[in-house]
């Protein structure tokens, strides 16, 4: 299951090109280095929505095992509040090549009371993606895997660098939109399913932007179910806003509160 405090980085996806290093990655348009990104994060409690922690997102222009990488982090955390109900603490890392072609992933979890490790190594031997796996349990186990997928594969955060480079004019409303997703254990389709755009408020009444809207869907235990709704700006950033989680334990939402250093003027600002 795709955590889904964690998946403030899913955005969206065009498409998947399988075998070769190169076909993994994709020429970026949206961001640059530098680019930082802060999100407030509320819940539904007994119909009132209190705040209950932070969301912080940046990519900077670094080095991996001697070639020029982009590095990526993901930091959410929850306040007093939250703690009372679901203690959240999740730090994700990513480096991907200057094409966005993933290189490593790790994330290091305290949910609930429980703590746990995923890492994912990708290689490109012969042209095609190599996945090597670790899982450090809440129980301390430490549990390995090597796995040959025959396509290309993500992880959470890689696929938000690719997805944020997809052309809109591409889909259509009700396009779903098949992901190959990787953590530490598991590998996974998950799906999107482009709803069409419109027009959001954020939270404080301070912006408004127009937004496509998409719906993140899994399957468990045999169902198919919404876990997200997010909205991404209409222009050439397509920068996630808004966040609509449907959480075991009610409904939560992410609000952008921030941000700088983005690449593109932000035309789908209209407040």
């Amino acid at each position: 299951m795709i955590r889904p405090w964690a998946a403030l980085c899913f955005v969206v996806l065009l498409s998947f090109p399988v075998n070769s290093y190169a076909q993994c990655g994709i020429t970026n348009t949206a961001f640059q280095s530098g680019e930082f990104l802060s999100y407030d994060l509320y819940f539904n409690w007994q119909f009132v929505w209190v705040k209950v922690g932070t969301a912080s997102m940046s990519t900077v222009k670094s080095r991996y095992k001697g070639q020029d990488a982009y590095r990526s982090s993901l930091i959410t955390r929850g306040n007093n509040k939250l703690d009372n109900m679901f203690v959240m603490r999740d730090t994700l890392l990513t480096y991907s090549t200057m094409n966005l072609s993933p290189l490593y992933h790790r994330k290091g979890a305290l949910e609930g009371d429980r703590y746990y490790v995923d890492e994912i190594w990708y290689t490109y031997p012969n042209g095609k993606c190599h996945l090597r796996q670790h899982e450090l349990t809440s129980s301390g186990e430490h549990l390995w895997k090597n796995t040959d997928p025959g396509k290309c594969v993500y992880d959470m955060m890689s696929i938000y660098l690719r997805a944020r480079n997809f052309d809109a004019s591409t889909l259509k409303v009700g396009q779903k939109i098949t992901l190959p997703i990787a953590d530490g254990r598991h590998l996974q389709d998950t799906w999107l399913i482009y709803k069409g755009k419109e027009t959001i408020e954020m939270k404080n009444g301070s912006a408004k932007y127009r937004c496509l809207v998409m719906s993140f869907m899994e399957r468990e235990d045999g169902q198919t179910k919404e876990i997200i709704r997010f909205f991404v700006t209409d222009d050439a950033n397509h920068i996630p806003v808004r966040l609509d989680m449907f959480l075991r334990f009610g409904s939560a939402k992410a609000y952008l509160t921030g941000m700088k250093g983005i690449r593109s003027p932000l035309t789908s600002k209209v407040k």
